[in-house]
C-alpha cells in the first residue's frame, strides 16, 4: 500500500508552512492543495478530495489565465473524483471543460488528449450511451498507437476501456481480447501487487462469469482480491467491487452462503465510503 497517510502528513505540514508566507491566492497553494486532494484520493475519501481539488481550483481561477493548463487539469481532478461518486453529469460537465481548453492548447496528437478522450469516455460508458464511449476510446487508442511503442504502459488504458465497452455491448470474445492485452502490458510494466494489475484480473474475471465459466471467473477475480487486500485501505471502494463480483458468481453457482459472505464486506465498506444515493450501495442493498 502506498503510505499515502505518511505523504497527507508531510502536505499538510508543508501547507502550514506556505499559508503564513505567501498570499492567499498564490498558484503554489493551489498545488499544495491539489496533492492533498490527490492523497486523500488514494485513500478512497472523495469528500475530502473533492474539497481540496475545489480549493485549488478556486485559486488557479483567480491567479491564472483563462486556459491556462492548471485550470484544465483541477477540472479534470474534479471530473475524476465526481465520476467516482457516480455523479456522472458533473463529471462529464468538468472534462468536457478541461478537453475544450487542451483542444485550444494541443497539437492535435498529444498524449494529453488522449487522456482525456479516455476520460469523456468513460463517463459516457458510465452513464450507458456505449457509441459515445467507443468514439472517445478509439480516439484515444489511435493517438497512443501512433505515439507510443507496442506494449507502452501507456496504452493499457485505451485497451482496458474498449474491453469494457465490448463487454457491455455482448461482444464478450472482443472484450476478452482487450482485456488480456490490458493485462500483458501490465504484467511487464507494474509491480506485482499494483492495484491496476488487480483491476485488469478482476476485468478478465467479470467476461468469463457471463460466458458462463465460472471456475475460471473466480480464478481472476480472487488473484484480484489478494492484490487488493494487500495494495488497498481496508475501506476502500475498489475493494468492495472486487467483494461484489466475487459474491456475484457464487450467486451464479448456486453457492448462496459464500455468495452473501462476499456481499456482506462489500456493503460494509460501501455504507462507510460512499453517498447514500450511490448506485453502487442501490446496487449492494438490492442484491443481499
Amino acid at each position: 500500500m502506498g503510505n499515502y497517510s505518511k505523504a497527507l502528513e508531510f502536505y499538510e505540514k508543508a501547507l502550514q508552512i506556505f499559508e503564513k508566507v505567501l498570499p492567499p491566492n498564490h498558484p503554489s497553494l493551489a498545488s499544495f492543495y491539489n496533492n492533498i486532494g490527490a492523497a486523500y484520493y488514494n485513500m478512497g475519501n472523495h469528500s475530502k478530495t473533492l474539497e481540496f481539488y475545489e480549493k485549488a481550483l478556486k485559486i488557479r481561477e483567480k491567479a491564472l489565465l483563462p486556459n491556462h493548463p492548471d485550470w484544465a487539469q483541477s477540472y479534470n481532478n474534479i471530473g475524476g473524483v465526481y465520476n467516482d461518486m457516480g455523479n456522472y453529469s458533473k463529471a462529464l460537465e468538468f472534462y468536457e471543460k478541461a478537453l475544450k481548453i487542451f483542444e485550444k492548447a494541443l497539437p492535435p496528437n498529444h498524449s494529453s488528449l488522449a487522456t482525456f478522450y479516455n476520460n469523456i469516455g468513460g463517463v459516457c460508458q458510465n452513464m450507458g450511451n456505449y457509441s459515445k464511449a467507443f468514439e472517445y476510446f478509439e480516439k484515444a487508442l489511435q493517438i497512443f498507437e501512433k505515439a507510443l511503442l507496442p506494449n507502452h504502459p501507456d496504452l493499457a488504458q485505451p485497451y482496458n476501456n474498449i474491453g469494457g465497452v465490448y463487454c457491455h455491448m455482448g461482444n464478450y470474445s472482443k472484450a476478452l481480447e482487450y482485456f488480456e492485452k490490458t493485462l500483458q502490458i501490465f504484467e511487464k510494466a507494474l509491480p506485482p501487487n499494483h492495484p491496476l494489475l488487480a483491476a485488469s484480473h478482476n476485468n478478465i474475471g467479470g467476461v468469463y462469469c457471463l460466458m458462463g465459466n465460472y471456475s475460471k471467473a473466480l480464478e481472476y477475480l480472487k488473484k484480484a482480491l489478494q492484490i487488493f487486500e494487500k495494495a488497498l485501505l481496508p475501506n476502500h471502494p475498489d475493494l468492495a467491487h472486487s467483494y461484489y463480483i466475487i459474491g456475484g458468481v457464487y450467486c451464479r453457482m448456486g453457492s448462496y452462503l459464500e455468495a452473501l459472505e462476499f456481499f456482506e464486506k462489500a456493503l460494509k465498506i460501501r455504507e462507510k465510503t460512499l453517498p447514500p444515493n450511490h448506485p453502487d450501495l442501490a446496487q449492494s442493498y438490492h442484491i443481499i
